[in-house]
């Protein structure tokens, strides 16, 4: 019988909606089985989330998003199964949530230059662990100037936009790094998003796999067919095992819903296989 597992969610220790211990009480609600918070270089929720799980009898795996660059592009690595206490791992994720801050600072500025109230829009996002632009967006919006974040956005916070602030962030070798380093399983987050050809692709995915990455997701909400397909053969290709997951952030997206079916395409490797026995999982 197949069981819904998530490998890819976000708490609002990040730039989710819901707290750890909500976020596992809908994915009990889900049903979803296996669950791994993986939140944007942080693990600042993943001992709520873990006694959250206890109670609802949901296995739970440490986890987190880091963010990378490669060739000029932001790239995502979800790091399975991490272990929380490691040090090299906790000061990257440090370094990087500095910088983060350090970019939503400059982003006030800028959008005070440009007339907005910059540092108040700035103060929910500088509020957690790990501050995205996504807060100053959800600012925005409660303060009535914008209608959605993704207007906020295409208005005033993406490249080209006054409060567009660009981040040189670490490199795709460097956080594999770490994730192995921290005893966890390096995985390429989303690679239907990445706006390359087919094969500056491969060469991306041949890259993560020679720096130690171990899996790929195929199968997140979003992906079409020719995705899951394009993400299946690379999987194969480069012998990565395969992650499924939800990339959930807040229940108002219902098209990302919490729990994936652990159903893989044929010739997939399921990532659960190589967790072995790390954070309750045998």
């Amino acid at each position: 019988m197949l069981s819904r597992i998530d490998l890819h969610t976000h708490s609002d220790r990040s730039d989710g909606a819901l707290a750890p211990a909500a976020l596992v009480a809908r994915a009990a609600a889900r049903q979803v089985a296996l669950l791994a918070l993986t939140d944007h270089d942080t693990l600042a929720g993943c001992s709520a989330a873990r006694a959250a799980c206890e109670q609802h009898g949901i296995e739970f795996l440490s986890g987190l998003e880091l963010t990378c660059e490669w060739r000029g592009r932001e790239v995502h690595v979800v790091g399975l199964a991490v272990n929380e206490a490691d040090s090299s791992l906790r000061d990257h994720c440090c370094s990087v949530l500095t910088m983060r801050r350090e970019r939503i600072h400059e982003i006030a500025c800028r959008l005070s230059a440009a007339g907005l109230p910059g540092e108040a829009l700035a103060e929910q996002a500088l509020a957690v662990p790990a501050p995205t632009r996504t807060h100053i967006a959800r600012a925005m919006c409660a303060a009535g100037l914008a209608t959605s974040i993704q207007r906020a956005f295409d208005r005033w916070l993406k490249r080209g936009q006054p409060g567009y602030v660009a981040q040189k962030w670490p490199e795709l070798a460097t956080v594999v790094r770490c994730v192995l380093g921290a005893g966890g399983i390096a995985v390429l987050a989303h690679p239907h998003r990445y706006k390359v050809s087919n094969g500056v692709l491969r060469e991306l995915v041949a890259e993560f796999r020679d720096a130690g990455g171990g899996g790929i997701e195929v199968s997140l909400p979003g992906m079409e067919p020719a995705d899951t397909d394009r993400a299946a053969t690379l999987a194969r290709r480069f012998d990565l095992a395969g992650s499924v997951g939800s990339d959930f952030h807040e229940p108002d997206l219902p098209w990302r819903p919490l729990g994936r079916l652990d159903k893989l395409p044929e010739g997939v490797r399921p990532i659960t296989a190589h967790l072995g026995p790390v954070n309750g999982r045998s």
